[in-house]
């Protein structure tokens, strides 16, 4: 079995999550190969798109999420993900159970004695009026019944976990601050949500291990079950296989993969890329080695902001007075040191006025200011 090195995957990683080189993309088809995007910070996902498309305009995701065509909804890992509203709606079933166990590994003892079903009727109860609420207001609602809970449990039980719901605009939207006002998904884009599969079959998740590799492969089931926290993935993985093909890592870990999707040569030069917080080029995965160092993991799940040379997490980056501040995490060449300025002069025109270089290419008028500390 064919042996990928670190190298290997990692261009391999950046060739699918379109960070090898920028892309003609409609914004839905990129979100869709992606298969979401982390959104818990509701900028950030503007920076990732950036990142990856070519002539990026914020005004197109907005008019995806007011057209109800891209949702902000809690899904994989029950983290807020924008995710195609076709994708929400074929794909949330499949995670209910998943969604449910992981606010019980918050509140288990408050929900002790509960009847999950009964809390689901009165959530969706109060719910059907298509009044949007935030948690707070649905758990206030519901502790009149379940006051030994607290509003607190009960408003992200209901919505996180119990009841499809979505995020309503103008929350996510291009520099746009509002708080999360949630009402039902069915609700929302006027369809029910994908039933699933009465025989026992998987279809979903079968889909989803198809999907996943397309955008994250190869990767191994591991990678698979820490990006979107379900469980059973196994049969699904099973029932694909004669679809995939094999290879092994370095530590001896059987990687799956689609036959024909992108594997670079590993010598493919990697330009320069600034991740938003969150990103799933780096939570996609088990083993995050591919792409950042053991001793630089956990900024990854600390909200970071990083900076890709050579196609590895090399420095963070924040915006202060309007600059993009790039802080290095080992020392640049002077190759890589104007390569990460010229890049972020870009993100910089782009965070603070989109018109000056809307085609995100690197060819645009580069006024934005930045600067390497250290």
């Amino acid at each position: 079995m064919t042996v990928l090195d670190t190298k290997a995957l990692n261009r391999a990683t950046l060739a699918r999550q379109l960070l090898l080189d920028r892309v003609d993309l409609p914004v839905s088809d990129a979100v869709a190969h992606l298969c979401g995007m982390q959104a818990q910070e509701p900028q950030e996902p503007f920076v990732g798109l950036w990142s990856r498309l070519r002539a990026f305009d914020p005004a197109a995701l907005d008019d995806l999420m007011t057209g109800r065509r891209v949702v902000r909804t809690h899904l994989m890992r029950r983290t807020v993900h924008l995710v195609t509203a076709d994708d929400a709606l074929a794909w949330r079933a499949r995670h209910s159970s998943m969604l449910r166990q992981r606010v019980l590994g918050v509140y288990r003892r408050e929900f002790e004695g509960v009847d999950l079903e009964e809390l689901t009727t009165a959530a969706r109860a109060v719910l059907a009026d298509g009044e949007p609420r935030t948690m707070p207001e649905l758990g206030r609602a519901l502790a009149a019944r379940w006051p030994a809970v607290g509003p607190r449990a009960l408003g992200e039980m209901g919505i996180a976990a119990l009841l499809p719901t979505v995020q309503l605009p103008p929350r996510g939207l291009w520099r746009r601050k509002a708080g999360a006002r949630t009402v039902l998904l069915e609700s929302w884009l006027g369809r029910g949500i994908d039933p699933p599969a009465p025989d026992g079959a998987d279809p979903v998740g079968e889909a989803v291990v198809l999907r996943y590799l397309a955008a994250f492969g190869p990767a191994a089931v591991a990678d698979l079950r820490a990006w979107s926290g379900l469980a059973g993935l196994p049969g699904a993985v099973a029932a694909t296989r004669e679809k995939l093909i094999a290879f092994r890592d370095a530590h001896g870990r059987e990687l799956l993969d689609l036959p024909d999707a992108p594997r670079p040569d590993p010598g493919t030069p990697a330009p320069v890329r600034f991740l938003p917080a969150f990103d799933n080029a780096i939570l996609g995965y088990h083993d995050r080695g591919r792409i950042v160092d053991d001793a630089h993991r956990g900024l990854s799940v600390a909200g970071a902001r990083v900076v890709l040379v050579d196609g590895r997490v090399t420095a963070t980056w924040a915006v202060e007075a309007g600059a993009v501040v790039v802080t290095p995490l080992r020392r640049l060449s002077r190759a890589e040191h104007d390569a990460v300025v010229e890049e972020g002069r870009e993100l910089s025109s782009f965070l603070s006025d989109s018109d000056s270089d809307s085609n995100g290419d690197g060819d645009g008028d580069g006024d934005g200011e930045c600067t390497v500390s250290g």
